[in-house]
This record gives C-alpha cells, structure tokens and sequence, in this order.
C-alpha cells in the first residue's frame, strides 16, 4: 500500500500576495489531512519572490494548529545556515504542540541566491563541510545522548518531549544518500531536482544502509513534481508553465511569480531550451489522478519505495487542490 504525501512550496503566482500564497499553504494542509495523504511538509527558500516559505519552523507551528492528525514536517530546515541546537529547540517545542506528528527534514543546500547565504550568515563562510557533524549533533540534542568528549556535555535541548521529532536527511545527490545511511536515518530523494543521481543514490543508501536505534530499516522517499487536472489536456496545458518555470531557474533568472497561461504561451524556445524541457519532464508527472498512479507503479521499478511526496507549483489554487484530492482518489480506490 502506497503512503502518498505533499511537499508544498508556497508558490507565489503573478498578480498573488505572499501572503495569500501562504494561507493557500494552510488550506492546503486541510485538504491533504481531509483526503487522507499522510503527511504535509513545507519549504525554505531566501530572497525568492516566487516561493513564500522562508521559515518552515514558524509555518508549521501555524498548520499544527489548523490541524489534528496529519504528520507535519520541514522539506527541509538548510540546517548549514543555522545552530543545531537552536533547530532542536524549535523542533521540540512544535513536538510538545503537536506530539508524535512533527518530523524535521534536514538538507545543506542555500535555499537562495549568494546575497540570502551572506544575509543568513552575516558575512562569516558557510561551512558546508561540518554539515555532518551538525547532523549529529541535532540527533544528540533531540533524544539527550550528548557524549562526554561533547564540549557542550550535559546542555539540554528544551522542552522536554515524550517523542522527539523524527529526523530526514533530504538529498538530491549521493553524497547526502551515504549520509542519511551512515547516521541510520530515513531518505527522502528530490528526484524533481536531481533525478540523474537518483539510482545511484538510492541503490547505495538501501545497500549500505546503518541500522540505528530509532530505525532498524531503511526508509525512503522519493520527491517529485506532479502537474494533476481532470483531462491528460488540461494537465499538459498547465505542465507548460512548469516547464518555463524550471528553465528560468536554470538560467539562474529570478522569477517574480508563477508565470501564467497566457504569458508562456508569448513565448519562444530554441532547439537546445527545447532539449531541456524534454529533459525536465523526467522530473514530473503529468495527467489525470489515474495516469499519476500508473506513472508512481512505473517508477518504482526504478525506485522500491512505497512512500512517494508529490510537489506542485500550479498557479491557480483550486486546481491545485482538487488535483490532490484526484490523486488521493486514485490511490486509496485501488486499495
């Protein structure tokens, strides 16, 4: 049985306040525990007009409250940017409001342009290199296992919590896969930023991967866009916008919203930004809520996992949400 789950990035479409791509978040997290998915993470990005969530702490401390059963959780905290003992804390506190639902996802990438990382860490340099380190010494602070040798030894992460948050590493490279199955945690792979790696870094975390004492097994999940509409036409007409969506961020171009219909449609590609939306589509699924289950049944050839996280930047709320609730249909009436 498949668990299926959202990635929500807050986009922000051309003429929408942040604001309200933010409470379209919100209402999204309503839908999704009302449709069954198990779980609603949200993003961080910096210095990014088109994405609204740059404090997935903060957000997700709001949508614990909109709801009651559904597990929440970061996709992901860049936890180079940041203490590991602040993202205890704050990952302990929103475990105590919502207990046995919160899980923190971890990744090392900026989230931003240079200016945002610079911002963030207030002119020093971004030490990506103690990023595993700063893994452990999160896991140390969740559960209270600080060694001796620690030079904080004997400091308490507060508040206390019958069950500290279930820690992810994030990954869309091997690198970040060898970790999560070093340190005995689960893997969630961003196959919708990186699926070239994907099997490599999938095949050496279920192959090498460390059993530890909150998770005996591996356990992973694959991340990827979908673009969902009740006609395979309607899914493709919107699939468009993604594509130009995804070629800008490739030219590094800042973009100030989600592009509409009308405004791609204008539009002119040469033969090689043709090439690379072809080689985009990889990163999606497109069509109706059925054709979406048949493309996960595809892909899990390639990746065994039942756990899939599906992230959509559709410009046009509604349809955002009704698709998720299509491919929610899918899924649990074949069950």
């Amino acid at each position: 049985m498949y668990s299926i789950n959202i990635l929500d990035q807050s986009p922000v479409a051309v003429g929408e306040t942040p604001a309200e791509a933010l409470r379209n978040t919100v209402k999204l997290a309503e839908t999704a525990e009302a449709c069954g998915y198990d779980r609603f993470w949200v993003s961080e990005h910096h210095d990014t007009p088109s994405l609204a969530g740059s404090s997935p702490e903060v957000l997700l401390a709001h949508i614990a409250a909109k709801t009651s059963t559904i597990k929440l959780g970061s996709g992901g905290v860049l936890l180079p940017h940041y203490s590991a003992y602040k993202v205890a804390e704050q990952f302990k506190v929103l475990s105590a409001l919502a207990p046995g639902r919160i899980e923190l996802g971890v990744g090392r990438a900026p989230g931003g342009m240079p200016r945002a990382t610079m911002a963030l860490q207030e002119g020093t340099k971004r030490d990506v290199a103690r990023y595993p380190e700063q893994i452990e010494d999160v896991l140390s602070y969740l559960h209270d296992t600080l060694e001796e040798h620690h030079p904080y030894y004997g400091l308490k992460a507060t508040p206390q919590v019958a069950e500290p948050p279930q820690m992810w590493i994030l990954a869309s490279t091997p690198g970040s896969a060898e970790l999560a199955a070093k340190e005995g945690l689960p893997l969630c792979f961003a196959h919708f930023i990186n699926p070239a790696d994907g099997r490599e870094a999938v095949d050496y975390y279920l192959k090498n991967f460390t059993p530890s004492p909150g998770l005996p097994e591996p356990k992973l999940m694959i991340a990827v866009f979908v673009v969902c509409a009740d006609t395979e036409e309607k899914a493709e007409e919107e699939a468009l916008i993604m594509d130009d969506v995804l070629l800008s961020i490739e030219y590094g171009k800042q973009i100030e919203g989600i592009p509409t219909k009308e405004e791609v449609a204008m539009k002119s590609y040469t033969s090689f930004e043709q090439d690379r939306i072809k080689q985009n589509r990889e990163r999606m699924f497109v069509g109706t809520g059925d054709s979406i289950r048949q493309q996960v049944d595809h892909l899990q050839h390639f990746y065994p996992t039942e756990n899939w996280m599906f992230v959509s930047l559709a410009r046009d709320f509604e349809m955002k949400r009704q698709g998720y609730e299509q491919i929610s249909n899918s899924f649990f009436d074949h069950v």
